[in-house]
C-alpha cells in the first residue's frame, strides 16, 4: 500500500513543481485532454433525440432512478417531509439513541430492574447528529450552482426552467432518502468509534447479501476512484479557482500574488479543519451553511419583496415557459432539459455523495437518517435555486439584465448584478458568501474523498494524513493555476459515481423499504406506549 501512495506522490510532483508556470499549465492540459478526452465526452455524451435536442444520459439515469425511487417508496418525497423535521428537531432521539423495544417495548421485571444498564450499554453507534450531518451534506451541494449555475440555465433555457428545476429537485429527495438509508444500514465503524461509511459499503456488502458479490465489489472500488477524482477537482480545485478569482476581483489584486496567498490561508484553514475529522467538519458546517444560506435567502426575499407587484408575472412567465419553451432553442424540451439539468446537477440526489456524509449519524435506525437527507434537496435547490431563479426573473423585468436564449458564461456576475439592482453592494455579500460556500464544499469534498481514498489504500492514521495533505496542496494548486481539462475530468468522474450508485441502490430498494417500515413501526410504538401512559394518568386521576 505504501509502494502505491509513494508512487502517486512521485507522479504529482512534476505537476506542483510547475504548477505556477503558465507554459507548463498549458502543457499539461492539452496532456491530461489527449488522454482522458474520451471519459469526459463518454460521460457526458448527450443522446441526439432529434437534430434539435439532445439529453445526456447520465442525466436520464439520475432522472430515472429517482422517478422509480419516487414511485417505489409512496412519494416519501411528500409523505415523509413533516416526520423528517421532527427527525431533525430531535423528538425521535430517544429511540433513535436506544432503540423503541428498550424504552418502549414490553419489559419484564427482571429487565426492568437493568434497564438503566441495558440503556447504557446499547447506545448507538455514530459521530454527528441529524443536524449536523444534514447540514455537512448540504455544505457540499449549496454553493456555486445556486448561484452561477442557476443564472446559467436561466440564459439558455429561459424562466421556464425554473418549473423544471423545482421538479427535479422534488423528484431527487426519493434518491437522497433511498441512498442515505443504505449509507447508515451497511456502514462500519472502527474500534475507536469512527465511521466509515457511503456507497462503497453498501455496494459491497449489500450486493453480497443479494448473492451479487463480485458485481458489488467492481461497482465499490469503481465508485471510491470516482470520488477521488471528484474530491480533488469538482471539490477541491475548481472551488478554490472560483474563491480565489471573486477574492481577487473583490479587492482589486492585480498579478497572481493575491491568489497565491489566498490560495495558501485557505489551504491552511481548510487544513485544520479536515484534520479533526467528521466531527470538526460537521461542527463547521452546522454554523457556516445556515448562516450563508440564511444571509442569501433573506437578501433574496427582500428583493421579492420590493418588487412584490411583480411576483406574480414572474410565476406567470414561468409557468408558461415551462410548457412553451417561449421561443428557447430546443422549444419544450430544451428548457426542460436546462431546468431538470440544473436541479439534478446542484443536489447531486443519486450521485451516492451525501450517503458518506449521512453515514456518520448516530441512530440504530438507518431510515431515520434517510428520512432526513430527503430534506436536502428541496433546501437546495426547491429554496435556495428557486429563489436566484426569481430574483433574476424579476428584477429583468425592468433592468433587461438577461436575454434569454443567450447563453452567460460569467453566472455569478449576473447574479450579482440581479441582487446589486435592488441591494447596493450586495455583490460584496455575495463574493464573500462564494468565498464561504467554496470553503464549505471542500471541507465537505474532503471527507467524501478521504472515505474513498481509505476504502482502497487502507486505514490508518498515516494514509489518512496523505491524503489530506494532497487535498490541501491541491486547494494551492486550484488557485493559482487554470487547468480546464483537469476539471472538466473530474466533473466527469464526479458524475460516474451516478452508474455504480444507481445500479446498486436500485437493487437493494427492498432493503430499504425495510428499514423505512422498521423505523414508522418504532415511531408508532413510541406514540402508542406515550398514548397508553396519558391514558392511564387520566384514570388514576
Amino acid at each position: 500500500m505504501k509502494k502505491y501512495l509513494l508512487s502517486l506522490i512521485t507522479l504529482l510532483l512534476p505537476f506542483l513543481t510547475f504548477a505556477q508556470e503558465t507554459t507548463t499549465s498549458e502543457q499539461i492540459d492539452t496532456l491530461f485532454k489527449k488522454y482522458t478526452g474520451w471519459f469526459v465526452d463518454g460521460i457526458f455524451y448527450e443522446i441526439p433525440f432529434s437534430e434539435t435536442f439532445q439529453i445526456p444520459w447520465v442525466l436520464i439515469v439520475l432522472i430515472g432512478g429517482a422517478v422509480y425511487f419516487t414511485i417505489y417508496f409512496k412519494l416519501i418525497n411528500f409523505t415523509g417531509f413533516g416526520t423528517a423535521i421532527r427527525v431533525v428537531r430531535g423528538k425521535y432521539e430517544d429511540i433513535e439513541k436506544h432503540g423503541a423495544d428498550t424504552l418502549y417495548g414490553d419489559v419484564t421485571a427482571n429487565e426492568q430492574e437493568n434497564l438503566i444498564e441495558t440503556i447504557r450499554d446499547d447506545s448507538a453507534e455514530g459521530e454527528v447528529s441529524h443536524f449536523q450531518a444534514l447540514t455537512a451534506a448540504l455544505s457540499a451541494t449549496v454553493g456555486l450552482g445556486n448561484i452561477a449555475g442557476v443564472a446559467v440555465a436561466l440564459s439558455i433555457g429561459g424562466p421556464g426552467a425554473t418549473f423544471w428545476m423545482i421538479v427535479a429537485g422534488l423528484l431527487g429527495m426519493a434518491s437522497k432518502f433511498a441512498e442515505c438509508t443504505l449509507g447508515v444500514k451497511y456502514r462500519d465503524v472502527g474500534p475507536d468509534g469512527t465511521v466509515y461509511g457511503g456507497p462503497m459499503y453498501y455496494l459491497k456488502k449489500g450486493l453480497k447479501e443479494k448473492k451479487m458479490g463480485g458485481l458489488g465489489k467492481v461497482l465499490a472500488v469503481l465508485f471510491a476512484i470516482f470520488v477521488i477524482g471528484g474530491s480533488f477537482g469538482g471539490g477541491n480545485m475548481f472551488q478554490a479557482n472560483q474563491a480565489a478569482a471573486q477574492f481577487v476581483q473583490l479587492f482589486e489584486l492585480q498579478g497572481t500574488s493575491g491568489a497565491m496567498w489566498f490560495g495558501i490561508v485557505m489551504a491552511l484553514i481548510v487544513a485544520v479543519v479536515i484534520i479533526g475529522g467528521i466531527k470538526r467538519i460537521a461542527k463547521v458546517t452546522e454554523k457556516i451553511v445556515p448562516f450563508m444560506a440564511g444571509i442569501y435567502v433573506l437578501g433574496a426575499v427582500i428583493i421579492l419583496a420590493a418588487n412584490y407587484m411583480h411576483i406574480g408575472d414572474a410565476f406567470a412567465l414561468i409557468f408558461e415557459g415551462a410548457f412553451s419553451g417561449l421561443g428557447i432553442a430546443g422549444g419544450l424540451v430544451g428548457v426542460l432539459i436546462q431546468g431538470i439539468r440544473r436541479g439534478a446537477f446542484s443536489n447531486e440526489a443519486g450521485v451516492g455523495s451525501a450517503a458518506i456524509a449521512h453515514s456518520a449519524v448516530r441512530t440504530k435506525y438507518p431510515a431515520s437518517e434517510g428520512i432526513v437527507a430527503l430534506l436536502e434537496p428541496f433546501i437546495d435547490t426547491v429554496v435556495i435555486c428557486t429563489m436566484t431563479a426569481l430574483v433574476i426573473v424579476i428584477t429583468n423585468f425592468d433592468n433587461n439584465i438577461i436575454q434569454y436564449g443567450v447563453e452567460v458564461k460569467e453566472g455569478v456576475e449576473l447574479t450579482a448584478t440581479a441582487f446589486d439592482s435592488v441591494i447596493p453592494h450586495f455583490s460584496i455579500v455575495l463574493t464573500i458568501a462564494v468565498i464561504l460556500f467554496a470553503f464549505s464544499t471542500m471541507i465537505s469534498w474532503s471527507y467524501y474523498g478521504m472515505q474513498g481514498w481509505v476504502y482502497l489504500f487502507g486505514r490508518g492514521k498515516v494514509t489518512e494524513l496523505i491524503y489530506k495533505l494532497l487535498f490541501c496542496i491541491f486547494i494551492w494548486v486550484g488557485s493559482v493555476i487554470s487547468l480546464g481539462s483537469v476539471i472538466n475530468f473530474s466533473d466527469a468522474m464526479i458524475f460516474a459515481m451516478v452508474v455504480p450508485n444507481i445500479i446498486g441502490v436500485i437493487i437493494l430498494t427492498p432493503v430499504v423499504r425495510k428499514e423505512l417500515k422498521r423505523y414508522m413501526g418504532a415511531i408508532k410504538k413510541k406514540h402508542d406506549a406515550l398514548d397508553e401512559g396519558l391514558e392511564d394518568m387520566q384514570k388514576h386521576m
